[in-house]
């Protein structure tokens, strides 16, 4: 969705491109971020976003902009573009970006890429191809500071200055043995304010935290921002230091992982759909929808089981949805809590009876607050105090599992390596409804002495 600026954007360079203003639109793009560059490629045409990808003649802001669209949009358009510009854009790039761009594209038109880049050398880029995309290894920069722990402060400063200088991310610099194993790490700050001839190993920190290249991306974001640093080293099996993951990269994890949570937990999958087509969105959601339907045809079966009373006993109709909203609702709470503290790494799967307990105690609170209001209801309304008791208990009822199965399923799903988010889709709301309408009937039923 658009804001109201990029909104404005869009239909200006829209209204420039019939009028055929070069000149104005090269102007526009030279003062647009990337970032808002690409909503305005979203929006337009093929041919429109070609027209105005070669009115660009910044090639770093090419690259940004190709680090900015999303897949759907990114994939048409590169197929566009002459293969040479394509190369010469990607050797402005940093690699964990470019290894990023070539992973997405089809294998032929991958291997035409690193073939054309391989007189330029594109060993670092086929080595971060080598790992998943959502691991340490697939995410992580190449190009970073490094030193052995006897180069001098000063030594260490000349060399920045000649050999690092374009370094993407000059947040720390490593410290290494004969190796190339990691020993030590030290701030830029450290390195200006100790005496020039002080040796790195003499001030440089020993207490580093490192992941390894096969260590899920989320885990690495979870470290980043658990110790507030800036960047966090990668190292091999032996500890030989291969990378770093950048906060920039660690901000974009967040995002990414908040988006896939919240689509599985809305039952949509776990792909950005807003600029998808209609088949695909309608693909997507078809398997997710069909927990819901099973679950409402089960639901079907359950009450015609109570037909006979519910012929005797039309109001009891009535409170039927009441009851499995608030079911419902408790639950989603309960469930969409769990995941997030557990995708937050605040809850963790040892907790399991801490964390079931106290949602069912929540539960089984705001089930009787509920049950008096809703019972008071049945009461005023039809004057039979078996109804107001048997729609209060099954509120009570209703709630209290609603609660301890929201809380439940995500953290034995997380136990067993499956991913807690999708407990939170229809699955748990379509199980909920289901008991909640069973407990009320059998309740009701158990009153009425059917």
């Amino acid at each position: 969705m658009l804001n109201g600026s990029n909104r404005i954007l869009v239909e200006s360079v829209k209204r420039l491109l019939r009028r055929g203003a070069t000149t104005n639109l090269r102007n526009i793009i030279s003062k647009t971020h990337a970032a808002d560059l690409a909503a305005v490629i979203r929006a337009l045409s093929l041919d429109n976003q070609l027209h105005l990808y070669n009115l660009i003649e910044d090639t770093e802001k090419k690259g940004d902009l190709f680090s900015e669209l999303d897949e759907d949009t990114f994939l048409p358009l590169i197929e566009t573009i002459d293969l040479d510009d394509i190369v010469a854009v990607l050797e402005l790039m940093a690699t964990d970006d470019v290894a990023d761009l070539i992973g997405r594209l089809p294998d032929e038109k991958a291997d035409a890429i690193l073939e054309k880049m391989k007189r330029e050398g594109s060993e670092e880029i086929e080595g971060l191809l080598k790992y998943d995309d959502d691991t340490a290894g697939g995410i992580m920069v190449t190009d970073f500071m490094a030193f052995e722990q006897d180069v001098t402060a000063k030594e260490a400063i000349e060399q920045i200055q000649t050999e690092y200088h374009d370094v993407e991310m000059p947040f720390y610099l490593y410290v290494v043995d004969e190796y190339g194993k990691l020993v030590g790490v030290s701030s830029l700050r450290q390195l200006v304010v100790v005496p020039a001839e002080t040796p790195l190993k003499r001030f440089m920190s020993t207490n580093v935290f490192t992941v390894g290249t096969d260590i899920d991306q989320e885990e690495v974001a979870k470290l980043v921002a658990r110790y507030d640093i800036l960047a966090v080293p990668v190292v091999d099996e032996t500890n030989r230091l291969v990378g770093i993951v950048t906060v920039d990269d660690v901000i974009d994890i967040f995002r990414q992982e908040a988006t896939e949570d919240m689509l599985k937990m809305a039952g949509v999958g776990e792909e950005f759909i807003e600029t998808q087509t209609v088949m695909r969105s309608t693909k997507t959601r078809l398997p997710w929808l069909l927990a819901s339907c099973l679950g409402g045809i089960f639901a079907f079966f359950v009450i015609g089981k109570f037909e006979g009373t519910l012929d005797r006993y039309a109001y009891l109709a009535a409170f039927i949805p009441v009851i499995m909203g608030m079911g419902g609702n408790i639950g989603t709470q309960s469930s969409t809590i769990v995941v997030r503290g557990l995708a937050t790494g605040r809850i963790i799967t040892r907790d399991f009876w801490t964390v079931v307990s106290k949602e069912c105690a929540i539960g089984l609170i705001l089930g009787l607050i509920y049950a008096l209001l809703i019972g008071s209801v049945a009461q005023l309304s039809y004057s039979m105090i078996w109804l107001a008791l048997a729609v209060g208990l099954a509120v009570i009822c209703s709630m209290t599992v609603a609660a301890l199965v929201g809380s439940c399923v995500p953290l034995l799903m997380a136990r067993a390596n499956i991913d807690p988010a999708v407990a939170t889709g229809p699955f748990v709301t379509t199980s909920i409804d289901i008991i909640s309408v069973y407990f009320y009937f059998l309740i009701a039923t158990t009153f009425l002495g059917i």
